[in-house]
């Protein structure tokens, strides 16, 4: 070794590999120290230590590779951004065992993901919910993994890291642009929900109103945190939920009724809550490199809003 320290700490800056996966492989016998088994992730070493780390094939991933076409943006060796259809799926999970975003990269992406985790999978840094269409980025090899996931987990504070939501509301936010700093958790009595409380994880959404369309808003959102439906939630907890959210849109159905009949058929034609992630900047995992990506309406938004328009 060139330096002392930890062995999974000094095996882990020299593969490039994460801290948690090393310390994995010493247990399972995959080091050696100075020709000898090595076992413990925390014994020390001294820079003339001989060690050696033998890292394993990457094992099948337990999704099955699927041939679903994606809009692929960009791609190396490390990331791939693409532009996620609404109506799918980022994970399998029960009732979506398949058609999902990982199974389609798994087809993609076949012989060039370097493990996550000693699994030949895509790593997931960030979600969009099924009915939300847009930009995601999707790490290839760990060290790319690592890299996305902690910038996300700082939610640019330090970092160039920007996500930027375009959506559809009923109503106008009064004031027309300002920052919801609510807290959230899960509902109390719906564990399927996420709900305001006080006991619940910051969460702020930052928010400007891009044009009055009738009784929608036009609206530009920005993420400082990324909970699971933050926008979504604190949208509706001002009092502006989002056209199509049947669940936390649910009560404000009944506007549609309100709109002109062009208006009001492509409101119920959309199927979904009209919110779609139109921006994402973030720092390139291997070469530092500040990449922008933007998305622009998708077909149903961009139709619903010039319907609107010329209501």
């Amino acid at each position: 070794m060139e330096a002392s320290g930890r062995a999974d700490a000094l095996l882990a800056a020299a593969s490039g590999l994460s801290r948690t996966r090393v310390q994995a492989l010493i247990k399972s016998g995959a080091a050696k120290l100075n020709g000898q088994a090595l076992l413990d992730p925390s014994t020390r070493l001294s820079p003339d230590d001989a060690v050696t780390l033998v890292v394993p094939p990457p094992a099948p991933a337990e999704p099955l590779p699927e041939a679903i076409p994606l809009d692929v943006l960009y791609e190396d060796d490390a990331v791939l951004v693409l532009d996620k259809p609404a109506g799918m799926v980022v994970h399998p999970a029960a009732g979506h065992a398949s058609g999902t975003l990982v199974n389609a990269l798994l087809a993609h992406c076949a012989g060039s993901l370097s493990g996550i985790g000693g699994v030949a999978r895509p790593g997931i840094v960030h979600r969009l919910d099924k009915d939300t269409s847009g930009v995601m980025v999707v790490a290839k090899s760990d060290a790319a993994h690592q890299s996305l996931a902690a910038q996300f987990a700082d939610h640019g504070r330090t970092g160039p890291l920007r996500r930027r939501y375009r959506a559809f509301a009923w109503g106008t936010p009064e004031p027309p642009y300002g920052v919801i700093d609510k807290p959230l958790a899960r509902h109390p009595t719906d564990r399927q929900r996420f709900a305001v409380r006080a006991s619940g994880k910051e969460a702020i959404t930052h928010y400007r109103t891009l044009r009055t369309l009738g009784p929608v808003s036009e609206m530009e959102l920005e993420l400082e945190t990324g909970r699971t439906h933050q926008i979504r939630v604190h949208m509706t907890a001002i009092g502006t939920p989002l056209v199509g959210d049947p669940v936390y849109g649910a009560g404000f159905a009944t506007k549609a009724n309100r709109l002109p009949p062009a208006a009001k058929a492509a409101a119920q034609a959309l199927g979904r809550q009209a919110l779609h992630a139109a921006h994402l900047t973030f720092a390139h995992p291997l070469t530092g490199e500040v990449m922008s990506f933007d998305s622009p309406l998708p077909p149903d938004l961009a139709s619903f809003a010039d319907v609107l328009a010329a209501a």
